[in-house]
């Protein structure tokens, strides 16, 4: 790879203040070896690329998503959570064969490259993902989805799971990494959780899971009560009043020393947060996905206190509709200042650096990327700041967080690739892969 020295009109480092007139020059490893002011960059031996009128920032940081149901937008409107849980296994499992879930996952890694995302968790069912991520270029981490409600069906869970992970370790690379990702308290069994607590443990596997998102799952954990519980009852599955909350009953488990990645953290009262912040676990936002589901707004501001690590993520487009994590970041900081009635909270400053440091943070990446400094791997995007909703640009990062949209993007690049240039996907062929994906989404129609 050739070295190459990168212009803007803004460079935002995230970790330094912005720089007019910036560049960031990256040599021939796909690192970055320098960041400052355009004038002062050395050029000698490199190709220059110049950005123009944009916002030269690190690639965004996507800490939650689903691209394996990218098929599923737009078709499971206005449910209630536990009936949007039936038709999601419906729609995905019955009418969706292999080559669907296929094209379904690069049309979501496709849609987050061309909106500035670098890096993404997902859980995965599929098992596309790992191998779409290594061919796109992308930065990731592959989280095993496992399911096992009944208890009788542990230990064949667990087997099933590690001839998968060992499968999905001979392939495993720097920058696409592998983890497992129980599904939800109401997805998986006591037994089970204990079993892939100490699975994960021995074997050092990063874990996600979804937790306390939904006044449903609060009811099934807490008291062994309403709809997800009556789905359990009616295949004969006892489902016990615990008498604790979603995330006490993940300490009670053992997951939470395992230190996960836990998504949503909707429905948590200070005890929670506590236990959390003592276990040294992180926490995925998705605020977006959260308010269209009515489960309410998370307690972000009382993670950050904490020092809870905490990056965004988009959910699926099957509940969010969209992956823009620029966009998440504007709904966080708003829905924070809407509940608290305080518009000194979540600075554009604080709410970038979710999208992108703390991102990788939450991700145990901090050390590798989220911020433009030397040393660090080159994933770099450029957002325009020509457009009519950010045209003047007094404020970079104001303009990044409040104005910008995914759709601005108009760079995207790893270790110092670029994947995706002016609406041009460079590991892809776009054209075929969206009349794929039409094809393989009319069967949802019939």
């Amino acid at each position: 790879m050739k070295p190459a020295v990168y212009r803007a009109a803004w460079v935002v480092p995230v970790a330094a203040d912005p720089v007019r007139d910036g560049a960031v020059r990256v040599n021939g490893e796909g690192r970055i070896e320098w960041v400052g002011a355009s004038a002062r960059a050395r050029l000698d031996g490199a190709d220059i690329v110049d950005l123009g009128e944009t916002a030269l920032l690190p690639g965004l940081v996507s800490a939650h998503s689903h691209p394996e149901l990218t098929l599923l937008r737009g078709r499971l409107e206005t449910e209630a959570f536990p009936q949007w849980i039936e038709r999601l296994i419906e729609s995905k499992y019955r009418s969706l064969d292999s080559a669907a879930l296929l094209t379904s996952t690069w049309l979501g890694i496709a849609e987050s490259m061309a909106n500035g995302v670098t890096c993404l968790a997902a859980p995965d069912d599929a098992g596309f993902l790992q191998e779409v991520l290594q061919q796109a270029g992308l930065r990731g981490r592959v989280y095993r989805e496992v399911f096992g409600p009944d208890p009788a069906e542990a230990e064949s869970a667990l087997k099933e799971l590690r001839l998968r992970i060992d499968s999905m370790r001979q392939d495993e690379t720097d920058r696409v990494e592998v983890g497992i990702a129980p599904h939800a308290p109401y997805t998986a069994s006591p037994r089970l959780f204990r079993a892939l607590a100490e699975y994960a443990d021995a074997e050092s596997l990063p874990v996600t899971i979804h937790v306390a998102e939904s006044e449903a799952e609060e009811r099934f954990v807490h008291d062994g009560s309403g709809p997800l519980a009556a789905r359990l009852r009616a295949r004969d599955i006892e489902v016990p009043a615990t008498g604790r909350s979603p995330v006490a009953w993940l300490a009670e488990t053992g997951i939470l020393a395992t230190q996960p990645l836990l998504v949503h953290c909707v429905r948590v009262d200070e005890s929670d947060v506590l236990r959390v912040a003592d276990s040294g676990s992180t926490i995925a936002h998705c605020p977006i996905s959260n308010a269209k589901f009515g489960h309410g707004a998370a307690p972000l501001l009382f993670f950050l206190e904490l020092g809870i690590p905490v990056g965004l993520g988009s959910d699926s487009v099957a509940s969010n509709n969209r992956v823009d994590i620029l966009e998440e970041a504007r709904f966080a900081s708003l829905l924070q200042r809407a509940t608290y009635r305080a518009a000194g909270v979540l600075s554009a400053e604080e709410t970038l650096r979710l999208a992108t440091l703390e991102g990788a943070r939450a991700l145990g990446l901090e050390e590798r990327i989220g911020s433009l400094e030397p040393g660090k791997e080159a994933d770099l995007i450029a957002v325009r700041l020509d457009r009519p909703w950010t045209t003047p640009t007094g404020d970079p990062v104001a303009a990044l967080v409040h104005s910008a949209r995914g759709s601005d993007v108009t760079l995207t690049a790893v270790g110092g690739t670029v994947l995706y240039r002016d609406g041009r996907f460079e590991t892809l062929d776009w054209d075929s892969l969206a009349e794929e994906g039409r094809r393989a989404a009319s069967v949802l129609d019939s």
